[in-house]
């Protein structure tokens, strides 16, 4: 039977996950979004692009939970934007409602999925995820690191003049400016990263990387970045769909890993058909482990809003 992928929000980050998701046969996919004709309409357009590229899936759009049913993985991407005069508590709360609501519908129907959650506050909406479904906790993960990672890599291979593929790196903790990029873990074709770049410039690199998505932000104007998030969904749910097992940094729920217990942040995982099938413990410096502990507690900030409003 051919697997199926549900992504809720139709706007750039769905709609590029869709077609990315497309563009490799990982699955049929519906894009399904509150606003009339706007999934339908991009939908149409994904599916009449697939004999160009040569992809032979199933792919629409709808405002229909029901068309939803059976999906193997749902990809939560619908969120609110924040606007001038907005508080951080009062995007919280709105995203909250929004997340609660399309979760609520789309586990209904597809009660075995695997919950990837891409909307923000990233780690405050896997709570709302984790509560409203009543998931086990391995099937229910956050999309962050593997973006964040991917900027540290970029700007790394930038500064080394070498290709992004022979950078390894890892950026954990919360999707924000708390972040934790890895020096210690960093390295390029196995050469620490420290060896080869200069100390001022790594931190001019690890702060770049913190503020990655608010650089694009700024030249967007009246957008945020939706190529690199999509592709980093996607990779994610390759690696759940194929069952490759691939260790990724993931927001996963702690219980007591890096002494951190209840808590939704970024972490090493291996993703596979289960989900979040182990998470690792990486041997952190002490400033890496201050860092990680200043990051858990920015996110728990957010939870204790929440906290009132989760079950």
């Amino acid at each position: 039977m051919r697997k199926k992928v549900t992504v809720i929000g139709a706007g750039n980050v769905g709609a590029t996950c869709a077609m990315f998701l497309a563009n490799k046969e990982l699955a049929d996919v519906v894009l399904v979004d509150i606003s009339e004709g706007i999934p339908q309409g991009k939908g149409l357009d994904m599916a009449e692009a697939c004999p160009i590229e040569g992809c032979d899936v199933k792919i629409f759009g709808t405002n229909s939970y029901e068309e939803t049913a059976n999906s193997d993985i749902i990809i939560q991407t619908a969120g609110f934007p924040r606007k001038p005069g907005m508080s951080r508590d009062d995007l919280l709360m709105k995203n909250y409602e929004i997340v609660k609501s399309c979760i609520s519908q789309a586990v209904k129907y597809s009660p075995n999925a695997i919950i990837v959650v891409v909307a923000n506050p990233l780690d405050a909406m896997c709570h709302v995820a984790l509560s409203v479904s009543g998931f086990p906790k391995n099937r229910v993960v956050g999309m962050a690191g593997v973006l964040d990672t991917a900027r540290f890599r970029t700007f790394l291979a930038e500064a080394c003049d070498v290709s992004v593929e022979n950078v390894t790196a890892f950026v954990l903790g919360g999707h924000g400016d708390t972040m934790v990029p890895l020096l210690s873990s960093t390295s390029v074709a196995g050469i620490p990263i420290t060896d080869l770049v200069e100390a001022d410039k790594l931190a001019a690199i690890v702060d770049r990387t913190r503020k990655g998505g608010a650089e694009i932000v700024a030249y967007l104007k009246t957008g945020s970045a939706f190529y690199a998030p999509a592709a980093a969904t996607v990779e994610m749910v390759e690696s759940i769909l194929k069952d490759k097992k691939k260790v990724l940094p993931c927001t996963a729920l702690l219980e007591g890993e890096y002494g951190v217990d209840g808590l939704f942040i970024g972490v090493p995982v291996k993703l596979g058909v289960r989900g979040i099938e182990q998470i690792y413990q990486l041997t952190l410096t002490a400033d890496e482990s201050a860092a990680l502990k200043n990051s858990a507690a920015a996110v728990q900030d957010l939870v204790d809003v929440l906290r009132p409003h989760l079950g």
